[in-house]
């Protein structure tokens, strides 16, 4: 990649880490956040499923809007969102305060997830863009090891509010860095005005290709099996086997590191072998690991080394599907790239939304039904493969 180009994703992944920040920094403050506010488990919980559903819907009014306007302004206007948004969480002196203030929160980091694979679209397709998209999945996916941590950290010295004190501080330093370090990659006389007639010609056409639906699907469901894991992991970890946040904060990290060590070869794999190979091998090892370990778990040697081993393979072929899948959906819409990252984000985000309310009432904060539940999300992003991928490839 020519330094430029890893400049730029460099900063996009800073940009990009700020809404994964939101959600794995306060991680490790759930059980708390359940004390203080006097609510349940589930009712903490919410928090984050607010965050997650407005996160996705919003999606689709920030890619049209970086269409029409330019890819800097939809920033602002998010992150600027996001800023009052946290703020206000810090604020909150109850539970449904604190649930519509994070349903904010995720209005406004929706941005920072619809308008930077755009971004991506606008300088760079194929292999190229997928190697860019690796390099953002550096900074996005150290976030998951360093913002548990770093909730853990805050929570030593002072507690949950204090976490949003910190997200408003990286709120301010994205805003900074958006006015004053991206360039604007979308020149005026490639802009499409917002118009709904075209909204609606241009969604119509994503959703009647097979291949963006089902490459958005395994993202999706990918993307779902992390959620499933964001909704339990804290109280599996901390109740079932007894981790301090810290602890919780290191097992989670071990797990993200699979993840975002895998992500970046994506690549060079896909430049060697094509991505169509690359995504087909990298989701069926996905789904045979998270069954492999289903069946080692309900067999009863379910120890916590044997459950991070299991999720840091299979987070490892995970990181392989989720860049190249990226890519590969937007590549064929060069025109309308801000419509379909959006459009994409928002049925991913849903995605992940219905699988938690399908797998919510069968967990139960073990292991033994959270890993279940990941393999179910595996399973259906591999059939999601097979059904889009006429070549799929198991084992060559």
């Amino acid at each position: 990649m020519r330094d430029p180009l890893f400049r730029m994703a460099l900063l996009l992944g800073l940009l990009s880490a700020v809404g994964p920040f939101a959600i794995d920094m306060y991680l490790p403050a759930l059980p708390q956040v359940a004390s203080d506010l006097g609510t349940t488990e589930a009712g903490a919980a919410l928090t984050l499923t607010s965050y997650f559903i407005v996160f996705g819907f919003a999606q689709m009014i920030y890619g049209p809007m970086s269409d029409a306007i330019g890819r800097k302004k939809p920033l602002v206007i998010g992150v600027a969102i996001f800023l009052v948004a946290t703020v206000a969480a810090s604020l909150a002196p109850t539970i449904g305060w604190l649930i519509a203030a994070r349903a904010v929160q995720g209005l406004g980091a929706a941005t920072l997830m619809a308008v930077p694979r755009a971004v991506i679209r606008d300088m760079a397709t194929g292999p190229a863009a997928a190697r860019m998209m690796a390099a953002i999945m550096i900074v996005i996916s150290v976030s998951p090891m360093l913002a548990p941590l770093t909730g853990s950290a805050v929570m030593a010295v002072g507690g949950w509010r204090e976490i949003f004190a910190v997200l408003a501080a990286a709120a301010l330093l994205s805003l900074a860095l958006i006015i004053f370090a991206l360039p604007e990659t979308l020149p005026a006389e490639r802009r499409r005005p917002v118009r709904l007639s075209a909204m609606a010609t241009g969604a119509r056409r994503l959703l009647s290709d097979r291949r963006f639906l089902g490459l958005t699907m395994i993202g999706g469901f990918g993307m779902a099996s992390f959620f499933v894991f964001l909704a339990s992991a804290s109280f599996v970890y901390t109740r079932q086997y007894g981790l301090s946040p810290t602890g919780f904060s290191l097992a989670f990290a071990v797990n993200a590191i699979g993840f975002f060590s895998a992500s970046q070869f994506a690549g060079r794999l896909a430049e060697r072998f094509g991505m169509e190979r690359v995504i087909s091998l990298a989701i069926t090892g996905f789904a045979a690991m998270a069954l492999v370990l289903t069946l080692v778990v309900l067999s009863g040697f379910d120890g916590l080394a044997v459950v991070i081993v299991g999720l840091f393979l299979a987070n490892a072929c995970l990181g392989l599907v989720m860049p190249t899948a990226m890519v590969m959906s937007l590549d064929p819409h060069p025109d309308i790239a801000g419509l379909a990252s959006s459009l994409g984000g928002t049925i991913q985000m849903l995605t992940g939304g219905v699988m938690i309310a399908v797998t919510g009432p069968f967990l139960d904060n073990t292991v033994a039904t959270m890993v279940p539940a990941i393999a179910l999300c595996a399973l259906l992003a591999w059939g999601a493969a097979a059904a889009s991928l006429p070549r799929l490839r198991i084992l060559a």
